[in-house]
């Protein structure tokens, strides 16, 4: 038995790969190409039906796999919000270099991208109420610390992972699942025992549907904890929640009618984007999954837009391609000019494709998750709200 897992080491190597490439590189050094000089573009493609827009992302992850190599890469800066059909990134060196490095380099910005893109899209429609990303047990463990940071640099407001501290530098966030309440046999026995063993910084949230009415469990919650209770979970069964909204302002009411208004309404379970349109003026914190560790798809591909040919940068590419290297310039969010790479753009001014690697030398710090995160939500508020899908 074992743990189908890449090591680090084997995707920094291009192990990591599809055997075309493989094949390729072969027959490139048999026939003597292997110092030919290309320039190759990652751009997105079409994106997912009823998106208007998507936060580029896995940027220091790409250039960690790069910087393997000597090679120069420009991008746009991670976090970026972008359109469809939109270059994102540059590399400049030898093919053969390059070759098998597309496998790994593609599948880390597709997938941190979508991750992104889908929980910026559950935090501009919640916009000032908090999204807590709870979708780690829906993907392999292998992968849980890049949906994570793809997920917080979206703009979600924590995450779960035990792991996170160390990795993103975000503590994380969660209280107690339904097991805790069974093992005691009660909500009272488990609300009373994490109040007894667990920190103090961390809030007593009390899952309030397990046994019981939701009603009567919060009503219990006070009595258990009071003051120090600051806020009752929902995860009710879909096949028991009726109207799901109805049923949250009836346990609200009786909370405030018992001097507990302030309390927070958490609600997670298989939470949609429609939902949170439904929900968002009753609820206080949404804790998402499964809509954001599997998103629709944000594709990108690469390909070569130009060929070094005696000392000269020749534009080249395949049908349905652009060919020549690109620059991208912004005047404002999802405002851009793309213009070829020495021309002068008639529009914007500000230059965003800008140089991280050299040769395969880092020439400029990626910003930390934090960082990333305000720049995302930064961007969010000049867009409107998108059409829940």
């Amino acid at each position: 038995m074992r743990l189908y897992i890449a090591s680090e080491k084997d995707i920094l190597e291009g192990r990591i790969t599809d055997i075309y490439f493989v094949r390729t590189k072969k027959i490139i050094e048999a026939k003597g190409l292997s110092n030919i000089k290309v320039r190759m573009e990652i751009h997105t493609g079409d994106l997912p039906k009823g998106y208007d827009w998507a936060v580029y992302a896995g940027l220091e992850e790409a250039l960690k796999l790069l910087s393997q190599r000597p090679v120069t890469v420009y991008s746009i800066p991670e976090g970026t919000l972008i359109n469809g059909g939109f270059p994102v990134m540059l590399v400049e060196g030898r093919y053969y270099d390059i070759c098998e490095l597309e496998t790994p380099l593609l599948g880390i910005l597709r997938h941190a991208t979508s991750v992104a893109t889908r929980a910026a899209r559950f935090k501009r429609l919640a916009m000032d109420k908090v999204i807590l990303y709870f979708g780690l047990r829906g993907a392999h463990p292998a992968i849980a610390p890049m949906l994570d940071r793809s997920a917080y640099i979206g703009g979600v407001d924590a995450v779960s992972g035990a792991f996170s501290e160390e990795f993103i530098g975000v503590k994380p966030s969660g209280t107690m699942p339904h097991a805790l309440i069974i093992v005691f046999g009660g909500g009272a026995g488990a609300w009373r025992a994490f109040d007894e063993v667990i920190e103090r910084d961390v809030p007593r949230i009390a899952l309030i549907d397990t046994f019981n009415d939701e009603r009567v469990e919060a009503l219990e919650a006070v009595k258990i904890l009071g003051k120090k209770l600051h806020g009752i979970r929902f995860d009710t069964p879909r096949s028991r929640r009726g109207d799901f909204k109805k049923l949250i302002e009836e346990v609200r009411w009786v909370l405030g009618l018992q001097g507990y208004g302030d309390v927070k309404i958490v609600v997670s379970g298989g939470i949609s984007e429609k939902a949170v349109i439904e929900l968002r003026d009753v609820v206080d914190m949404f804790g998402v999954g499964t809509a954001i560790t599997h998103p629709p798809h944000v594709d990108m591909s690469m390909d070569i837009v130009e060929v070094l040919r005696n000392g000269e940068w020749v534009p080249i590419s395949k049908r349905g391609k652009l060919p020549g290297a690109k620059k991208v310039y912004r005047c404002d969010v999802l405002d851009y000019e793309v213009v070829p790479w020495n021309v002068k753009p008639s529009k914007c001014a500000d230059d965003i494709f800008i140089k991280w690697l050299d040769e395969g030398k880092v020439v400029r710090e990626p910003p930390s998750p934090q960082e990333l995160r305000k720049y995302v939500l930064e961007q969010l508020k000049k867009v409107p709200e998108p059409n829940p899908v």
